[in-house]
C-alpha cells in the first residue's frame, strides 16, 4: 500500500482543515517545499497536494508551489483543487503533476471529466469521491449531491477510471480513525478498483488494517503534522 502524505495549500502555506471547514484552518508550515523535502528524506515517494484556494475559486491558483515541489524533489505528485477546465489540467501537468484529482467536476460536468479520462489516460486522472453519509459531496464539501457513493464510483469505473480517492468527510481532520467499513463496502462492490483511503487516519496501527482491506494507497495529513504518526514509522512501513 502506498503512503501518500498530504499538503494542503492556502495563501502559499501548508495548512490543515477539519471536515473541510475553512474556518478551522491551522497553519503548520509557511514553506510547503520544506515539508515535501522532509517527506522525501524519509523515503516517501508520493505526495497529495491540494490547492484549497483553487477549490474555493474554481480554477488553479497555487501552481507555482506545485512547480517548486516537482522541480526540487522527486516526489510523484497528485494535484487537486479547483480543476475545472482543460487549461487548468494543462497548467497542472506542465507544472509537474504526475496525476490530477477531479471531484466536483465529476459530478457537475460529467462530459468534461469523461473527456479528461479519454484524453489524458486513466493512469493520469483520479476520481475524487468524497462522501458524507455515503452521498457524494462537492464544491470543497460545501454542498452534498444526490449521488450515491458506490454507484457513482461504479459508473466511472465503466468509463475507465482506475484510481479513486475516497474521503469520508465526517472523519476528515478529526483524528478518529478511518472508515474501514465504508472502504470494505466499496472494494467489495467495485472490483479491481485502486482505492486510496483518506480522512481520519490517527495512529500507525490503522495502516496495516487499510492494507489488509485492500486499499491501494492511503493519504495521511493531520496525524503527521500533529505528531501522531512519525515519518520514521512511515519510513519503516515503506521499507517493510
Amino acid at each position: 500500500m502506498r503512503i501518500i502524505p498530504a499538503i494542503d495549500i492556502i495563501d502559499g502555506k501548508c495548512v490543515r482543515l477539519s471536515k473541510g471547514d475553512y474556518n478551522t484552518k491551522i497553519i503548520y508550515n509557511e514553506n510547503p517545499l520544506e515539508v515535501a523535502k522532509e517527506f522525501e528524506a524519509h523515503g516517501i515517494e508520493y505526495l497529495h497536494l491540494v490547492d484549497l484556494d483553487g477549490a474555493k475559486s474554481s480554477k488553479i491558483v497555487n501552481h507555482k508551489i506545485l512547480e517548486q515541489i516537482a522541480t526540487k524533489t522527486s516526489l510523484k505528485i497528485d494535484f487537486g483543487g479547483g480543476l475545472k477546465a482543460d487549461s487548468d489540467l494543462k497548467i497542472a501537468f506542465e507544472s509537474g503533476a504526475n496525476q490530477i484529482t477531479g471531484g466536483s467536476i465529476a459530478v457537475k460536468n460529467r462530459d468534461v471529466f469523461e473527456q479528461w479520462i479519454a484524453k489524458f489516460g486513466a493512469d493520469k486522472i483520479i476520481l475524487g469521491a468524497d462522501a458524507n453519509n455515503e452521498k457524494v459531496a462537492v464544491s470543497g464539501w460545501l454542498e452534498e449531491s444526490n449521488e450515491d457513493l458506490v454507484p457513482f464510483i461504479q459508473n466511472y469505473q465503466s468509463k475507465g477510471i482506475e484510481y479513486v480517492i475516497c474521503t469520508d468527510i465526517a472523519k476528515d481532520g478529526m483524528l478518529e480513525g478511518p472508515s474501514f467499513d465504508l472502504y470494505s463496502k466499496i472494494l467489495s462492490q467495485a472490483k479491481g478498483l485502486k482505492l486510496i483511503a483518506s480522512g481520519g487516519i490517527s495512529t500507525f496501527d490503522e495502516l496495516p488494517k487499510l492494507a489488509e482491506i485492500g486499499c491501494e494507497g492511503t493519504i495521511i495529513g493531520k496525524a503527521i503534522y500533529e505528531g501522531r504518526i512519525s515519518l520514521k514509522q512511515l519510513e519503516n512501513f515503506i521499507i517493510r
